[in-house]
């Protein structure tokens, strides 16, 4: 079936036919109608063509192959020729987007018609927030979908920066997605990315797991309390304890500031520290959690303890990484008595 040649609104362009040059080995079998309508797209690019019809020719492409990387550019190049309305390429953008939810050229797409739109609209408040609040409605839509999409998460830190949207309706947006799910990585990522790059209360360029003296201490203090809120819904969801580590270093304070609380999960056997026995453990997190925090403070006979139930009973999955966690602390036992772990693997190797 033919949609270009025949019609009079195409008649005047000659379509360059795709050239696989002689003696192809893998030829791509593409259909009548995509091979014709890119055919079209080859002659009007020759020609610097930027016209409605390059719009139509461009929407017909992307509906039969919505990751051709080409053509959303030419059609972003079109646009911006034509002077034509950004908010109407969003509104159809957003129809694209639904139906494909994990094409990235969408969503560089959607960039370029950001950073477009963003200097006619940056002195007006007004059409500031309706960008915002039309935006962060969009991605909800697109995280009902798929609450960890990558693309998406990746956009909406590229808006935060752009519109400069470190506020409240923000951080409501991100807890009502962790409301949903505790365990949305993602969505804890973007709560951190939120809170210690705000410019406003935070250092410039300062690493992620770099201590901040900027951040206020009743942000670090509010976000401590929101981590440790999450691990009791969900204790051996890793995201909240990762969170609350991550927290205690931007705020330059030790694990051990909090290991009241996380000895709430972790009950030691009527043994205490002697042996693993009659223990109990409600997070795997919290043992890895107090073993750090005990090894740091030097009580090593707590954290070989720890890092003993972690290889044996509650992340077996990990056991070397963990014997390895005990041995670095221990020390190890080897035929010459004068070595340690350190002299022992160093006398490893490749052909041994």
């Amino acid at each position: 079936m033919c949609y270009y040649e025949g019609s009079p609104e195409w008649d005047d362009v000659v379509p360059i036919e795709q050239d696989d040059g002689e003696g192809a080995l893998a030829q791509i079998a593409y259909s009548e109608e995509y091979a014709e309508a890119m055919s079209y797209l080859r002659a009007v690019m020759a020609s610097n063509e930027h016209s409605p019809r390059v719009l139509d020719l461009t929407s017909h492409i992307i509906s039969l192959n919505p990751a051709h990387y080409t053509v959303w550019l030419y059609r972003a190049r079109t646009i911006f020729a034509l002077a034509s309305p950004i908010e109407e390429e969003i509104e159809w953008v957003n129809e694209i987007a639904l139906e494909n939810q994990k094409n990235y050229q969408i969503w560089h797409h959607r960039q370029l018609l950001i950073d477009r739109l963003y200097p006619a609209i940056s002195s007006k408040p007004g059409a500031l927030q309706k960008l915002e609040d039309e935006e962060r409605n969009f991605m909800t839509q697109m995280f009902d979908e798929d609450s960890k999409n990558y693309h998406v998460w990746s956009y909406r830190q590229y808006l935060v920066r752009k519109l400069s949207l470190f506020n409240d309706a923000e951080l409501a947006s991100i807890e009502a997605l962790l409301r949903k799910d505790v365990r949305n990585n993602s969505a804890w990522s973007h709560r951190f990315f939120i809170v210690f790059s705000d410019p406003e209360i935070s250092t410039k360029s300062s690493p992620a797991t770099a201590v901040d003296p900027k951040i206020p201490a009743d942000i670090i203090d509010r976000e401590i309390e929101f981590a440790k809120a999450a691990t009791f819904e969900a204790p051996q969801n890793p995201s909240p304890w990762n969170y609350l580590r991550g927290v205690l270093r931007k705020g330059g304070r030790e694990l051990a500031s909090q290991e009241s609380f996380a000895s709430e999960f972790v009950i030691p056997g009527k043994d205490k520290f002697e042996s693993p026995d009659g223990e109990e453990v409600r997070s795997s997190h919290a043992l890895d959690f107090l073993a750090d925090s005990w090894a740091k403070k030097g009580e090593n006979k707590k954290a070989v303890w720890a890092w003993g139930l972690l290889a044996n009973r509650y992340d077996r999955i990990r056991k070397g990484y963990w014997e390895w966690r005990k041995a670095s602390l221990e020390g190890v036992e080897t035929e010459d008595k004068g070595k340690g772990f350190e002299a022992k693997l160093e006398g490893l190797s490749v052909g041994s």
